[in-house]
């Protein structure tokens, strides 16, 4: 009976104590601006209101209008002149691994060329050492106002599902991920010429290899067991091309598990193998016809751009790596000269299709004095320069990139109901796109990351 007398005693303590904190407040907070723009319609609200509950949007509007529903005892954040946006989406990046420019004479002496070397390098380093590397880059992004990005490959075999699953325990800061583990590829890709008594070993920790429909499906269920959201596959790169029954069997297994499939694509054999297999996402796509552009739109594929080389981006920061002799100084600034012309012709093409299209960094380039989120906001001035109105790109990093992701129903834009991601800048950035290279608030689930903004 003593027994049982203490038992019911602790069982009441541990119920009392569970309605205690059933009936603990809500975090509210209401952060007010000058200007809220939304990416979706182009409109713009000022002054703007978003009052927040825990980590969604609860309502947005006019401050009149909003403050009169605030309760008592709320946080209030007045961000003064600034303007506030939905927190960036970056739809393409590559977080574990840090790709340093070799100088001339070593990558030519190598048939793998300027990217491989770096990456056999990270493959063959610890990968707990390369996880925490991504655990940097990741919280590097989020300061510079990436909430949610999309990892795409090259992070051994479970770095980026494991990194996700770690920022989403808040064991440590970072951007919403989506994972795909490891790159789906045919052998040839990426890497040649490796020693045979190791090549077997080293391209296991970094892809699956296919080369027919079994193999394909397979790739995708081994991804599948370390819990991916996203199946990414290398079509072609130094000209293997997976062919269609491969890349549909993919697809279709993909799909039945109810992911979605990206597939690295810049050639034209290869961009058309995508469309007639059904992916979701076109990555690259730099070889793209008027043709394809079409069969791209009709069939709803998004179009993911990643601007990563455009306005001389590998002239600086090869510069800030190696020493250049004059006449490959000359050779770059000639190249950068002819890719201006190519990428513009390129944007406009785009633009005039009626694709959906979205943009990713790449990011997986080391360039000194800069963080790995101050390198991923180079793409806003890159898109720029290229002839995209802000507007546009403002939708392809928010909007159009979270209907990419099929998250549209959780971020993109500053609504009620979505998680509360915001971005805040001083100025216009449709006056000065460069703005958003300088991001002076973040907020991620409704808990502030950064701000630089002077209380008011």
């Amino acid at each position: 009976m003593k027994q049982t007398r203490i038992f019911l005693l602790l069982a009441g303590v541990f119920i009392a104590a569970g309605q205690l904190a059933g009936q603990s407040p809500t975090r509210v907070t209401l952060v007010k601006a000058a200007r809220l723009l939304d990416p979706r319609t182009g409109n713009v609200l000022s002054p703007a209101a978003v009052l927040i509950e825990s980590n969604k949007i609860k309502e947005v509007g006019a401050p009149a209008q909003v403050q009169a529903k605030v309760p008592a005892g709320a946080k209030t954040m007045d961000l003064g002149s600034a303007t506030l946006l939905p927190g960036f989406i970056d739809g393409h990046t590559h977080l574990l691994i840090s790709v340093v420019v070799p100088p001339e004479e070593e990558y030519e002496r190598r048939y793998n060329g300027i990217f491989v070397p770096d990456l056999l390098l990270a493959i063959a380093e610890s990968p707990s050492k390369r996880v925490l590397m991504g655990a940097q880059n990741a919280r590097e992004a989020l300061e510079s106002g990436f909430t949610t990005v999309r990892i795409l490959g090259h992070s051994g075999i479970d770095g980026d599902t494991a990194l996700r699953d770690a920022i989403n325990a808040g064991r440590v800061p970072g951007p919403r991920i989506l994972a795909a583990g490891l790159k789906i590829t045919s052998l040839g890709n990426y890497v040649q010429n490796l020693n045979p008594a190791l090549s077997e070993s080293i391209l296991r920790q970094e892809f699956l290899m296919v080369a027919n429909p079994e193999e394909g499906r397979r790739a995708v269920d081994e991804n599948l067991l370390y819990a991916v959201d996203v199946i990414k596959v290398t079509l072609d790169d130094d000209g293997v091309v997976i062919n269609t029954p491969t890349m549909s069997a993919i697809v279709e297994e993909a799909h039945r598990a109810h992911k979605k499939v990206a597939a690295h694509a810049a050639s034209q054999v290869a961009i058309q193998t995508a469309i007639d297999a059904g992916v979701d996402s076109i990555e690259h796509g730099n070889d793209v016809t008027d043709d394809q552009l079409k069969m791209i739109r009709d069939k709803g594929i998004f179009f993911d751009i990643t601007p990563t080389f455009w306005s001389g981006f590998y002239t600086k920061v090869t510069e800030r790596t190696v020493v250049l002799p004059p006449g490959i100084k000359a050779r770059l600034a000639a190249a950068d000269e002819r890719s201006r012309k190519t990428v513009a012709d390129f944007v406009q093409r785009i633009l005039k299709s009626g694709v959906k299209f979205a943009v990713g960094t790449d990011m997986c380039w080391f360039y000194p004095g800069k963080t790995c989120g101050q390198v991923e906001a180079m793409l806003f001035p890159h898109l720029h320069d290229a002839g995209m109105p802000p507007f546009e790109i403002l939708r392809a990093v928010s909007t159009n990139a979270a209907e990419m992701l099929g998250w549209q129903d959780r971020v993109g834009a500053i609504e009620p109901g979505k998680f509360a991601d915001l971005v805040a800048v001083s100025g216009d950035p449709i006056a000065d796109i460069t703005e958003l290279e300088r991001v002076r608030f973040v907020m991620k689930d409704g808990q502030v990351v950064r701000n630089d903004l002077a209380p008011r």
